[in-house]
């Protein structure tokens, strides 16, 4: 696949894609556990659509459940551009808990605000930092990731829509405020993020245990896109083959790799560490 790359930047890629993870599998926790989030039935997802006064998140449709009785719920969620996903009965009562009269469907309620992604693209400044994250399910990952990108100044956070946590409760609990002042955007398609942010002169800098690169080496002076795996595998190989440049994180212990919420903070700061040596 050959990228468009703006004409003032280099071609550096990757050497490889990586063969390795940010970090070791851990205990993720499931949409199901977090009901405050969750509304089901029939009428209640509907209103909460038509009203449109409520972050919904995703729709979750029971296979076999009477299509009728949806057809408007589908039908709004496709005009509100919303992931719709099917599932068993069983895995839907996972989700909504049992012994609960969901009739066929439900749907996730975000805690926050989201953005749209070109309020975020359309406003970077020459000194832009931004992060996206593919695929970060744990929600108390997602929020400090957040609050560490609020603090250190970070221009906005993409995650994706599909196979991610959104902006629940739990992740703006683990935020601490951050999801009150970082605007968050969906994306629906990171590899195609990466492309636009490629053609607004923004490096795209993964992260990788076994690149070459030690975080430290970059330049984070230049506009970057900090690019971060989920827990247990890291980035998706499309994903890393389509940034500039993996780095990673030097370590000294036995273990392999950080917390992905971890290795993020480290990053970012030394970032940001770098713009105040030269600045200052």
């Amino acid at each position: 696949m050959k990228k468009d790359k703006p004409h003032n930047r280099s071609n550096t890629k990757p050497n490889k894609p990586p063969t390795s993870r940010i970090e070791r599998p851990e205990r993720v926790e499931r949409h199901g556990r977090e009901t405050k989030n969750i509304i089901f039935g029939v009428s209640p997802v509907l209103e909460a659509l038509r009203a449109s006064s409520r972050r919904i998140d995703k729709i979750i449709v029971a296979n076999g459940a009477k299509e009728h009785r949806l057809r408007e719920i589908i039908e709004l969620a496709k005009q509100q551009h919303l992931v719709m996903d099917r599932l068993t009965r069983e895995q839907l009562e996972r989700v909504t808990g049992p012994d609960v009269n969901h009739q066929g469907v439900a749907a996730f309620v975000a805690a926050a605000d989201y953005v749209d992604a070109d309020e975020i693209l359309d406003h970077l400044a020459l000194d832009a930092l931004v992060v996206a994250l593919d695929g970060v399910e744990d929600p108390r990952n997602l929020g400090a990731i957040l609050r560490t990108a609020e603090c250190a100044g970070v221009d906005g956070v993409f995650i994706p829509e599909r196979r991610a946590v959104g902006l629940t409760e739990t992740v703006t609990k683990a935020a601490a405020g951050a999801t009150e002042h970082i605007k968050v955007a969906k994306i629906s398609n990171l590899n195609l993020l990466i492309k636009d942010l490629k053609a607004r002169n923004i490096w795209v800098i993964g992260t990788a245990v076994d690149a070459e690169m030690d975080h430290t080496g970059w330049d984070w002076t230049r506009r970057s896109a900090l690019v971060v795996g989920g827990e247990g595998r890291g980035l998706h190989r499309l994903v890393a083959e389509n940034c500039d440049i993996l780095v990673k994180i030097p370590m000294y212990g036995r273990i392999e790799s950080l917390n992905v919420s971890v290795a993020t903070g480290v990053i970012l700061f030394e970032a940001r560490r770098q713009r105040g040596t030269k600045n200052g």
